[in-house]
């Protein structure tokens, strides 16, 4: 310690103290600022403020005793905040929008170069090919660089040197991943505008079994997309479902809950739970007394209920009738052998009843084998020939008739109608005329 303050004071004779006073303001510059610092001496390179305050503090850090901080005349006073009610604080009023960024916010543009790609499935080519020139002209207004590689299936976006909004390249990517994900251009133009931003939520994971995850997933579309339409009028958001991926976009408090609602119905929770406590939050904004107030009263509380269907058994087994006694104890294999008096034969005799058993069982399987072999053979059952009957002879032709119908069909036109037609269209002529009247 003591070699420190000698050192200090050997480096205080060194010291030059300069005062330059410009615009009612004092500076010291110290020549041996540094090796005060290394020293430990020198707690403040710099002194601000009255002349009288700023030579003690020069003086103690030369000393090597700490000065006690004065009050400066000048320090800037901040404004004591009014006492506004925190409800006014918090909520945004009606009808404010953020202020544009122009150019003059930003005039010199970019110092470096960004660029993002992404790819597209191939059956978005054809769609993209007709409204990439829609895209370029959108994203040449923002001074955006688009690109379309349709070789490798990728969109690119990049800034150019006339650029000067540093968030548009971000709106940009966002723009190209909601139109590889199936949005149409005029929806996913929407999302260069400042209020609005955008959500790609994955679902494709949340769900292992796919039966099951198709089924979720058209739950959230409803039936005839009635579902998906109320969403998108609570929410003030328009959504596509798309494979493993929900798109939306709209302002930041609709998105907030449009993957709400995504995310449970994925986990098994109905859509219409989240519709009915929407349209009542909905109702509960419109009154200026409730914004600043909790809305957990009003809102509806369901409860869970799991409901597990067990699976029918494919074999029905019969329930034996219940009994009060224990079931009889199974016989051994001494037992059985006992009850038919092989136990007290010998070695050999066993040996002998098991050959001949197996000889027994080797001819059952052969004979049968020989009648399958001999089925081939077998000639199958003919059918009897059914003898041809002789026409008999005896058939009378009435020739009169045959006359009639000659002399019929030669008064007859060809095209013309029946009898019966010609009097079935004059009662349907008939029938026109009263209708007329």
């Amino acid at each position: 310690m003591m070699f420190r303050i000698q050192k200090a004071r050997e480096c205080s004779q060194t010291a030059q103290i300069a005062f330059s006073e410009r615009n009612g303001e004092m500076a010291v510059s110290l020549s041996s600022v540094t090796q005060g610092m290394l020293a430990g001496t020198f707690k403040n390179t710099f002194i601000s403020g009255s002349t009288g305050s700023s030579l003690k503090m020069a003086s103690s850090s030369l000393n090597g005793t700490p000065a006690a901080p004065e009050k400066s005349e000048f320090r800037s006073q901040k404004p004591k905040p009014e006492n506004r009610d925190e409800s006014e604080l918090l909520t945004v009023p009606d009808g404010w929008k953020e202020p544009a960024f122009s150019k003059e916010d930003n005039p010199r543009g970019l110092l470096e170069e960004s660029s993002f790609a992404t790819l597209f499935p191939k059956y978005r080519e054809a769609y993209l090919k007709e409204c990439w020139p829609l895209v370029q002209k959108a994203l040449n207004e923002h001074h955006i660089n688009a690109t379309l590689d349709l070789i490798e299936g990728s969109m690119t976006v990049c800034t150019t040197k006339k650029t000067f909004d540093p968030y548009i390249i971000i709106r940009a990517r966002d723009l190209i991943k909601l139109l590889a994900r199936s949005v149409s251009f005029e929806q996913a133009i929407r999302i260069l505008q400042d209020d609005i931003a955008c959500d790609i939520i994955k679902i494709g994971s949340l769900v292992r079994n796919k039966e099951r995850f198709v089924k979720r997933r058209q739950r959230l579309i409803g039936p005839k997309g009635s579902t998906l339409k109320a969403l998108e009028l609570l929410t003030n958001c328009y959504i596509m479902v798309q494979g493993n991926t929900v798109s939306a976009i709209g302002p930041f408090s609709g998105l907030k809950e449009v993957r709400k609602v995504v995310l449970d119905t994925m986990k098994n929770i109905h859509p219409i739970y989240n519709i009915k406590t929407l349209m009542i939050k909905r109702e509960l904004a419109k009154d200026s007394e409730l914004r600043s107030q909790s809305w957990e009263r009003f809102l509806p509380q369901f409860k869970h209920k799991n409901v597990n269907k067990r699976k029918e058994p494919k074999k029905k087994t019969a329930k034996k009738e219940y009994t009060p006694f224990p079931p009889p104890q199974p016989e051994s294999q001494i037992d059985k052998e006992l009850a038919s008096g092989e136990y007290f034969l010998k070695a050999n005799q066993k040996k002998r009843q098991k050959m001949e058993a197996i000889k027994a069982k080797q001819a059952e399987a052969l004979s049968k084998r020989q009648e399958e072999r001999n089925k081939a053979f077998i000639p199958p059952k003919e059918k009897p020939v059914a003898k041809r009957k002789e026409a008999s002879t005896e058939t009378k032709i009435d020739v009169a008739t045959i006359k009639e119908k000659v002399k019929k069909a030669k008064n007859k036109k060809l095209g013309a109608l029946t009898a019966e037609e010609v009097k079935l269209k004059l009662e349907a002529d008939e029938k026109k005329k009263k209708k007329k009247k």
